[in-house]
């Protein structure tokens, strides 16, 4: 199974699973990373909270750093999920 190919989501019901529920923490952090940035740069128009709106960028820009994390962690629950059907099917030969 190659990485990142597109097939590999319907490869199987538990795949079709495992993309959903990636998906879902896919689309929650990329909202965290939008709510930071929008509640950061808000902050950024009164002086006395600089300090608090770079915080939230830093944690903005962490949750960025999370969506490829999350994509290559399904992958390789992806490649997890085809080795062990794998097997099973050889077994049942």
């Amino acid at each position: 199974m190659a990485l990142f190919a597109p097939g590999n989501r319907t490869k199987s019901p538990r795949h079709k699973k495992v993309y959903a529920a990636y998906e879902i923490a896919f689309t929650a952090v990329d909202f965290a990373a939008a709510f930071a940035f929008v509640i950061g740069s808000v902050l950024f128009f009164f002086p006395e909270f600089e300090t608090v709106a770079i915080w939230f960028f830093v944690i903005g820009s962490v949750f960025f750093a999370l969506k490829p994390t999350i994509r290559l962690t399904r992958e390789i629950h992806y490649l997890t999920i085809g080795d062990v059907d794998d097997i099973a099917d050889k077994l049942s030969v």
